[in-house]
């Protein structure tokens, strides 16, 4: 039996109470506006951490269109069920040993069966649309919100000209981004972000997005469909 497994049924062992009685889904729903910033619950949305929809029965790190698992949660063995998740939410790193997942745990156990009675109805296959997105909508501030990590990206095709990057210089600590508005926006190279989407909401090729990524207004993340479009745009030049 893998050290994973042993930890596991051990975990579990000492979680008995928080599966005594049913959580509440409604309360379920708020707590997940903790998770929402990394985790979507429709199919194959992934972010900084996996899609959560159809999580019941699914094996520990076996999402296929998910890339970034650590090796100890793919070798782990678990497959998801109500006591399984118990135990991840309770202490992921105690469940798993050098697993990645940037959480420390919750101590309450009510809130636990609060949050896997919501998502035992929001993951399931046939589970309504609009309950998922109100969900997620939860977790967001608006396109701000989202670009931050949380709720709904949103579509970077067909972006209004002040949103689609024509050109950038670099010069010593400074990005000069031009717009299709022909306007011209001078970052911080500490404060300027790039990034790619090579899915269907994301840019189409040749045609970046500018959008903000910060509460201040001095920060932006420039959005390109592919890595080698990165160094074609920027031009070193003062």
């Amino acid at each position: 039996m893998g050290k994973f497994v042993i930890i596991a049924l051990v975990t579990f062992a000492s979680l008995s109470s928080a599966l005594a009685e049913p959580g509440d889904a409604s309360r379920g729903q708020q707590d997940f506006r903790a998770c929402a910033p990394c985790h979507s619950l429709e199919p194959d949305r992934n972010m900084t951490g996996p899609s959560l929809a159809n999580l019941w029965g699914r094996k520990a790190g076996g999402l296929p269109s998910f890339d970034r698992y650590s090796n100890a949660l793919k070798s782990s063995g678990i497959i998801w069920d109500d006591r399984a998740l118990d135990g991840w939410l309770t202490d992921p790193q105690r469940m798993v040993p050098d697993n990645e997942m940037p959480f420390e745990g919750i101590n309450d156990g009510r809130v636990r069966a609060d949050l896997l009675a919501f998502l035992k109805d929001a993951t399931k296959p046939d589970a309504a649309p609009d309950r998922t997105a109100q969900a997620q909508m939860k977790g967001m501030g608006g396109m701000m919100g989202g670009m931050m990590g949380g709720g709904r990206d949103p579509n970077l095709k067909g972006l209004e000209p002040s949103k689609r990057v024509k050109a950038i210089t670099h010069c010593r600590d400074t990005y000069r981004v031009t717009t299709a508005d022909e306007k011209t926006r001078a970052f911080w190279e500490r404060n300027l972000r790039f990034m790619t989407d090579s899915g269907k909401d994301g840019p189409e090729s040749g045609a970046p997005a500018i959008m903000p990524a910060g509460m201040m207004g001095d920060r932006a993340a420039v959005i390109f469909a592919a890595p080698e479009e990165i160094n074609k745009l920027i031009e070193a030049r003062c």
